[in-house]
């Protein structure tokens, strides 16, 4: 019995000291402030070794495969605003647009060019890749779309201010060519690159004016190509700065804006956040396909899969313009607010980012277009974080691109067109972690820490139980010892009483008693 109570208190000696060293870093983050307490209880530990060494980029941590190799699938979902009447357009009457899509993709992505530095930090390539989802898509690469023709109408704003006689040369060399202001190519072109005479044209006279050598496409680009030189912190060294960017192709600020603030690259590169996060803690991250940095801020708690979350969402600042947000005004020249204006990191094309159906912008936007419907469910961005890790669960980010139009005085090409900002494509980008990943996920983080919260209680009670036990059996030992001697005692008195009784008896009795006796 004894023994029992003794391997009992070990192993809930051994809980509490498990729990104490894993509590430290739980309550005491490098962020500077404490993880809430329900996070706390309920993440204990998440990792096996109960350690931070586990969540460090280093090829001894459990979660360096995990960023090498992204295991959640990804998805580019996009979305084309199909033009229903050009003619129009060009008369100067308002656009009309149809939405068709989604076209969907898978994206791969794995990184190359791993290098390890002697500051405490690494190096990397990430490559990404697409490859088509008939079953996911709601059409095939095959459908055509009509669209602005961006190289014609940016080409022609960007010669507005450009002598006549220049202006009169383009519209021949346009006419020349069979260019049009509107054009009707398939999505796959679109995407993926074309060839376009004018293209041929510019790149033999001014080889250096746009980054395209053949094809011509919106996301030609990004297909088997990598996003830049990443530098980033591993937080072996220090680990409050885990994940953080240091340089982005050699360089810690962008020189694409206006202000030192908006050049700035700040936060993660997008994949992976610090651990121990709290509801005053926000996401950043730089994006090279934005040309800047974007922060996401808190918004709820939630549970994926069983798996506690954060959700972080967009901040109506994101896009706004200087004079709703004057932090913005480096990204300027700005027009109405909720757009933001790329052409600087664009070949200077009057390309402008914003979120889906202008949700979230000036309402003059939406309007000046027939057909969008700015909706918060469809078109507004999201990030699920696991909070004491850092890393992502369920993420959609959704972004919009836009072309300026307008008519331009000696481009015949450019009609009466009214001025607008004309959405073309928007797209979004989601992944969730499922399947095996998922499960591990969960085992480690969520099932694993409950079993031994309530474990330590369960063989606290045992504990107290079969302490209970010998002390109860003792207490019925003297009470049987009590009852044996108090009737011990009480026969000796009786023996007693009856011995006094018969000497009574058998002594003589006084006069006048025998009567009585008799009687009785």
């Amino acid at each position: 019995m004894n023994f029992c109570v003794v391997c009992v208190l070990a192993v809930i000696t051994w809980l509490t000291r498990r729990r104490l060293s894993c509590s430290p870093p739980c309550q005491h983050p490098p962020r500077g402030s404490a993880a809430p307490a329900s996070v706390t209880r309920v993440e204990l530990c998440p990792f096996p070794g109960a350690s931070l060494l586990n969540v460090r980029i280093d090829p001894n941590s459990i979660s360096f495969n995990m960023w090498k190799e992204i295991p959640v699938p990804f998805y580019l979902s996009v979305y084309f605003f199909d033009i229903v009447n050009p003619s129009e357009i060009l008369q100067g009457r308002k656009p009309q647009v149809r939405e068709r899509g989604p076209y969907v993709y898978r994206e791969f992505r794995h990184k190359s060019n791993i290098t390890f530095n002697d500051n405490d930090t690494v190096s990397f390539l990430e490559y990404r890749s697409y490859q088509f989802q008939p079953h996911k898509s709601r059409g095939l690469e095959s459908d055509y779309i009509v669209m602005p023709n961006i190289l014609v109408l940016a080409a022609a704003l960007m010669m507005e201010n450009g002598p006549i006689s220049l202006k009169l040369i383009m519209t021949l060399a346009f006419s020349t060519l069979g260019e049009r202001a509107f054009m009707n190519r398939t999505v796959s072109e679109i995407m993926w690159g074309y060839e376009d005479p004018l293209l041929h044209l510019i790149n033999k006279y001014f080889p250096s004016m746009f980054p395209f050598k053949g094809k011509f496409g919106l996301f030609a680009e990004l297909n088997n190509s990598n996003s830049g030189l990443f530098t980033v912190f591993t937080g072996v060294q220090n680990f409050s700065r885990i994940h953080l960017v240091d340089k982005w192709n050699g360089v810690s600020k962008v020189n694409f804006w206006h202000s030192d603030q908006c050049n700035m690259i700040n936060g993660t590169s997008g994949q992976m956040w610090a651990p121990f996060m709290t509801p005053e803690s926000s996401l950043e991250f730089y994006s090279p396909d934005a040309c800047r940095s974007m922060k996401l801020v808190y918004k709820e708690e939630g549970v994926f899969e069983g798996i506690p979350t954060f959700r972080f969402v967009a901040p109506n600042t994101l896009f706004a313009n200087g004079t709703v947000y004057p932090p913005n005004e480096g990204f300027c020249p700005c027009m109405e607010s909720g757009i933001q204006n790329v052409s600087t990191c664009r070949f200077n094309a009057p390309l402008f980012l914003s979120h889906p159906h202008f949700y979230n912008a000036d309402p003059v936007l939406a309007e000046a277009v027939s057909g969008l419907h700015p909706n918060p469910e469809e078109h507004s961005l999201f990030l699920d974080i696991h909070p004491v890790t850092g890393i992502p669960m369920n993420c959609s980010v959704k972004l919009q691109l836009n072309l300026y139009i307008k008519s331009v005085k000696g481009i015949g090409q450019t009609g009466k067109i009214e001025p607008v900002v004309l959405p073309l494509l928007w797209f979004g980008e989601s992944g969730a972690m499922e399947g095996e990943t998922l499960q591990t996920f969960y085992t480690q983080l969520v099932l694993m820490p409950k079993v031994l919260h309530y474990a330590q209680y369960v063989l606290l009670a045992l504990g107290c139980v079969l302490l209970l036990i010998p002390v109860i059996y003792q207490i019925r030992n003297q009470e049987k010892c009590y009852l044996f001697w108090s009737s011990s005692k009480k026969g000796s008195k009786d023996k007693e009483a009856i011995q006094a009784y018969s000497e009574s008896l058998m002594t003589s009795a006084p006069k006048g008693t025998v009567l009585q006796e008799a009687r009785l």
